[in-house]
């Protein structure tokens, strides 16, 4: 069975790639993904802050840059799989220059973890999404190695964003990042750190923009967010997705559950009488599906409708 496909202009034995998550730390836990069937690896956020925090604030955070980068050409001499690493910076001076040293560094690839929370009212969203592009046409500029852009989905016309990164090279696309969500702490009256696994629910949002970019945009598409079984790798991939990471279902089951996932995949494919992913990638979206609407807001209106069929009014 042919699982192959290919991501950032990189030739792939399967699907299944293991998103940025702690997991990626630990260089015999990268081993681990590879004997177990991963593809490729993304590796745990390099943040900017690592370098400007004091002292004592540096001790919160687990990899300091140089580390991270010997990490980066630690790994590339352990295993065979690409290493894509990830990057998190809050200035233009800083995606600059750890971009140019993660691709010194030996990576195959680099996912930019483009990760802000505007909190000023009089910030216009137009202004945002300006941030965004000048982040992704600096780094550009600054490596020739693929480029993929982790994105949010609170844009006010994500597929025009889409369409501006894929106009300024980016090579591929990551739907969706998952935001910071903070607590409170009712005891200590504290705001407290709160993230928690995705679920397989989650994996929906991707899966709507996805089936609504395929075949407007260049760049590859990759799957984040509730993956846990070959169920929701299939319809990714249906939908249009070129890979599908996986973080949660990792962290939840182990390492090992990307054999048994890969597995399931290729006897799903057999059962519906397909000898290669590539013959159903993309069938079931917008572009290709019997019915378009389906990603459109008249699907909205089949479910309400849907709903109060199975849990009518009472009167």
């Amino acid at each position: 069975m042919d699982l192959g496909t290919t991501y950032l202009g990189i030739g792939l034995r399967t699907p299944l790639v293991p998103s940025a998550s702690p997991l990626s730390e630990d260089l015999d836990k990268i081993r681990q993904m590879e004997q177990a069937g991963a593809s490729a690896v993304v590796l745990h956020s390099l943040f900017e802050e690592q370098t400007e925090a004091d002292a004592a604030a540096k001790a919160e955070f687990r990899v300091g840059p140089k580390a991270y980068l010997e990490h980066i050409r630690r790994a590339k001499s352990a295993v065979k799989i690409p290493i894509i690493g990830s990057l998190n910076c809050t200035t233009l001076g800083g995606w600059i220059s750890y971009t140019r040293q993660i691709t010194e560094a030996g990576a195959d690839a680099l996912e930019l973890n483009i990760y802000r929370i505007p909190t000023q009212p009089n910030v216009t969203g137009s202004t945002i999404e300006e941030t965004y592009i000048d982040t992704v046409r600096t780094v550009r500029a600054a490596t020739k190695i693929p480029l993929a852009v982790k994105l949010s989905p609170y844009f006010s016309n994500f597929a025009n964003v889409a369409q501006r990164f894929d106009a300024l090279g980016a090579d591929g696309l990551v739907l969706f990042n998952r935001f910071y969500q903070p607590d409170i702490d009712l005891e200590k009256m504290e705001v407290t750190p709160n993230l928690t696994l995705s679920v397989p629910a989650d994996m929906r949002l991707a899966l709507h923009w996805i089936g609504i970019l395929y075949g407007k945009i260049r760049a590859n598409l990759a799957a984040t967010s509730g993956i846990y079984q070959a169920y929701e790798v299939i319809k990714m991939i249906l939908a249009g997705a070129d890979v599908t990471m996986l973080c949660s279902a990792l962290m939840r089951y182990g390492i090992a559950n990307i054999q048994k996932i890969e597995m399931e995949t290729a006897a799903w494919l057999e059962d519906h009488r397909c000898s290669s992913l590539s013959e159903i990638k993309g069938r079931m979206s917008q572009k290709n599906c019997p019915d378009p609407s389906a990603f459109e807001r008249a699907q909205y209106v089949r479910g309400l409708s849907s709903y109060t069929s199975l849990f009518p009014m009472r009167r």
